[in-house]
C-alpha cells in the first residue's frame, strides 16, 4: 500500500512538472535529498523517479524556450569546465571500467541540477522554498533518528544513512550538520509561533542525531556549524551561554562509548583509525605527485593505492582492507590531478567571497534582515562542508554543489534588493551610543534607556539631505 500511495503520488505530479520546471526541480530536490523511495518496501523502492522527474522537467523546460540556460556567471562556466577534466581524467585513466563511467554520469547529474537551479530559481519566495525543502527533506531524518535515540537512551548508534548520497553514517552526519543551520534560521524568520518551535525543536533533535551516528568527521561539522551562527549571532554572550549549557548537557548524556570516541580525535598518533587516515592521505599525495595534470581516474584511488602505498602490508597486496581517500580534497587531486583541485578551491573560495561581500554590503544597510540571516546560514553550512570534507571521502558531494549554485541566485537576488538606494539608504554612523528614549509597553509610553542608532542620511528631491 505504502508503494502504491507513493507511486500515485508521484506520478500525479508529472504533469505539474512539465508545466512548471521549478515544481519539478523541488520535486527532483525532495527524492534526492529525503529519499522517500527507500521508505517503501516493494517496487516503488527499485524504480528511478529522480531520473523521470529530470527527464519530464527538463523537456517541459525546453518546451517554454526559455531565455536563459543557467546563470551567465562565471561560476556556471567553471562547473561546466570542472566537469569537463573529470570526464577528461577518467576517460583518459588506465582501465577505465564500467563503474566508473556510472560514477561519472552520476555526477554530471549533479552538475546539470546545479546549473538548472540558477536558471530556474528567480525569486526570493523560490529560494526560501528550495531551502525549505532541502531543510525538512534532511531534518525529517534528524528527527525521526533524534527520537529514536531518546527511546534508546541513546544507546544504539546509527550505522548507515538513508541511501544514495547518505547511505554511510558518516555522509549522513555531513549532510545533516549542513542541513542544521537551514533549519534554524528558517524557523526563527517564520511568523506562525507553531511552525518555529517545531523548527526549534527540530535543530537539537538533528544534531543529537549527528551524535548517534559517532562520526568524528560529523562531531567536527556540527561543531563548525554552531561555532559560525554563535559568532554572527546578534547576542553572542547569550547564545554561546546557551550552547555551552546545551553542550554540558549533552556530554552528561552521551553513552561512554561516544565519548571514548570523540576523546580518541586528540589521540591521533596512536589511535589506529586516525593513524590509517593519515596514511591515505599520505598514499594521496604521492598518486597527486605521480600523476599531477589529471590523476588516476575519477574512482580509481581504489585501484592504484597498492600502486602508491611505500610500505604496502600483506593484506593490501592479497587485496584486502584497501582504504578510500578519506580526504575531499586529495580524494579530487589524486583522482582528477592539480587542474581540477584549483577549480574545486576557486567554487568553494568564490562562495565565501560572495556571502562575505554580501555581508558587508548588507550591514551598511541593516541592522537585521533576511539578507544577513542568508548569509549566516549559507557560510555556517559551507563551513560545515569544508570541516568535514577534510575528514571524508566526499569530494563529489551533491549536497555542496546545490549550496554553491544557491549562494550565486542568492547573491544576485541580495545585490538587486539592496541595489534600491531609496527604500534601503545607507546607515550613518555606528551603533551609536545608550541614550534616554521612549518605549511603548502594551498601549502605554515609558521612558527608559535604549541604545540609539544614527538615521541614514537621505536625500530628498531637491537634493537637501533630511534626517
Amino acid at each position: 500500500m505504502r508503494d502504491l500511495i507513493f507511486s500515485l503520488f508521484v506520478l500525479g505530479l508529472v504533469p505539474a512538472c512539465f508545466k512548471k520546471p521549478f515544481v519539478g526541480l523541488a520535486m527532483f530536490s525532495w527524492l534526492a535529498y529525503m529519499r522517500p523511495q527507500d521508505l517503501t518496501w516493494g517496487f516503488a523502492r527499485y524504480q528511478r523517479w529522480s531520473y523521470l522527474i529530470a527527464l519530464v522537467t527538463f523537456i517541459g523546460f525546453l518546451r517554454r524556450r526559455p531565455d536563459r540556460w543557467f546563470m551567465a556567471n562565471w561560476r556556471s562556466y567553471l562547473m561546466i569546465v570542472f566537469m569537463i577534466i573529470v570526464g577528461i581524467s577518467l576517460a583518459v585513466c588506465e582501465r577505465p571500467e564500467s563503474a566508473q563511467f556510472n560514477k561519472y554520469l552520476e555526477f554530471c547529474k549533479i552538475i546539470v541540477i546545479a546549473l538548472f537551479t540558477t536558471a530556474v530559481v528567480r525569486t526570493r519566495e523560490q529560494l526560501r522554498m528550495l531551502l525549505w525543502i532541502i531543510g525538512l527533506s534532511l531534518g525529517f531524518y534528524g528527527v525521526k533518528s533524534g527520537i529514536w535515540g531518546f527511546m534508546t537512551f541513546f544507546s544504539v548508534p546509527i550505522i548507515r544513512g538513508p541511501g544514495g548520497m547518505m547511505l554511510d553514517n558518516n555522509d549522513l552526519s555531513l549532510a545533516l550538520s549542513m542541513a542544521l543551520p537551514v533549519l534554524l534560521h528558517l524557523g526563527l524568520t517564520e511568523q506562525k509561533k507553531m511552525v518555529r518551535r517545531a523548527f526549534l525543536v527540530a535543530v537539537p533533535l538533528t544534531a543529537i542525531t549527528v551524535m548517534l551516528t559517532h562520526s568524528r568527521g560529523g562531531f567536527l561539522s556540527l561543531g563548525t556549524a554552531l561555532a559560525v551562527m554563535i559568532w554572527h549571532s546578534r547576542n553572542r554572550v547569550a547564545v554561546f551561554s546557551a550552547a555551552a549549557f546545551l553542550g554540558v548537557l549533552a556530554i552528561i548524556l552521551a553513552p561512554q562509548e561516544y565519548k571514548d570516541r570523540i576523546a580518541s580525535i586528540g589521540d591521533y598518533k596512536t589511535e589506529g583509525s586516525a593513524q590509517g587516515r593519515l596514511h591515505s592521505w599520505r598514499v594521496g599525495y604521492h598518486m597527486a605527485l605521480g600523476n599531477p595534470f589529471l590523476g588516476v581516474g575519477m574512482n580509481k584511488y581504489r585501484q592504484h593505492f597498492v600502486e602508491y602505498d611505500p610500505n604496502p602490508t600483506p593484506d593490501l597486496l592479497a587485496g584486502q582492507n584497501i582504504i578510500v581517500a578519506h580526504n575531499s580534497y586529495i580524494q579530487i587531486w589524486a583522482e582528477s590531478g592539480s587542474l581540477a583541485l584549483g577549480i574545486y578551491f576557486i567554487l568553494l573560495g568564490s562562495s565565501f567571497v560572495t556571502l562575505w561581500g554580501i555581508r558587508k554590503r548588507a550591514r551598511e544597510r541593516y541592522y537585521t534582515s533576511w539578507i544577513l540571516n542568508y548569509t549566516t546560514m549559507f557560510q555556517a553550512s559551507m563551513m560545515a562542508f569544508m570541516v568535514g570534507g577534510t575528514f571524508l571521502n566526499r569530494a563529489h558531494f551533491d549536497l555542496v554543489y546545490h549550496f554553491v549554485a544557491l549562494i550565486m541566485v542568492f547573491g544576485k537576488l541580495a545585490y538587486d534588493e539592496m541595489e534600491d538606494s531609496q527604500r534601503y539608504p545607507l546607515r550613518a554612523g555606528s551603533r551609536g551610543q545608550l541614550v534616554r528614549v521612549e518605549l511603548r509597553k502594551f498601549g502605554r509610553t515609558s521612558r527608559g534607556f535604549g541604545r540609539g542608532f544614527r538615521t541614514a542620511n537621505v536625500r530628498s528631491g531637491n537634493g537637501l539631505e533630511t534626517n
